[in-house]
């Protein structure tokens, strides 16, 4: 089994006007919010997204065929995704824009504390036969989640939680040791993330380009 971890993508500072992007997303987002503020339900920001997608309302806009959409997958089969530092995001800002106008309250957000509660319950369950670590990017999207081992085993003191069974990065960050985003794997052993045996790779390139062809390979596409 392999976990994948998503950095924030930056391309739409540049590439994809915002009214095309986040604010298309707005007053769809804004109403499933809405809705479970109103209910008093509380959900992650990627339960929210999914229940965006499979809403239906977002159709008009579809450019490509569903079945080559990852998300839309991922929706469908309820994936967990985290999502930590979600804060620091477009959709974040709105969401805080909502709450400091008094239409949403901030605990209609799970936050990121209950995101590495949800994992610390979910890596124990599905790591007996092996549980991957794929990074895709960096940053504290890819931090966050691989320091489940470390706090499970410290913190919780169950020292029987396996290590990632394997450790694979794309970056394109300068690769050096005390870097956030472009750390060597070998630095994450004595921090308790890997193990000295862990297989570890990374691969310097776009992950944008990478991802897919490794995806495509893995699915014999």
């Amino acid at each position: 089994m392999g976990f994948i971890e998503r950095g924030l993508n930056r391309v739409t500072d540049t590439c994809i006007p915002e009214h095309e992007a986040f604010r298309r997303l707005q007053k769809h987002i804004y109403k499933i919010w809405k809705d479970a503020d109103d209910k008093g339900e509380r959900y992650f920001p990627h339960e929210f997204m999914y229940k965006m997608l499979l809403s239906g309302v977002l159709e008009e806009y579809y450019e490509i065929d569903l079945k080559d959409s990852w998300m839309y997958a991922a929706a469908e089969k309820n994936l967990p995704i985290i999502v930590p530092g979600w804060e620091d995001s477009t959709m974040g800002n709105i969401f805080a824009s909502y709450v400091i106008k008094g239409d949403l309250k901030a605990s209609t957000m799970k936050s990121g504390i209950e995101y590495m509660t949800f994992l610390a319950d979910w890596y124990p369950k599905n790591s007996a036969n092996g549980v991957g670590f794929f990074q895709i990017g960096g940053g504290i999207a890819g931090d966050f989640p691989i320091c489940v081992v470390p706090m499970l085993y410290q913190d919780m003191e169950m020292h029987d939680v396996p290590f990632w069974s394997y450790f694979c990065q794309i970056s394109d960050s300068t690769t050096s040791y005390g870097s956030y985003s472009g750390a060597v794997p070998n630095e994450k052993i004595t921090w308790g993330k890997l193990d000295i045996k862990t297989p570890k790779f990374i691969i310097e390139s776009d992950a944008t380009i990478v991802a897919p062809l490794i995806f495509a390979y893995l699915l014999d596409l």
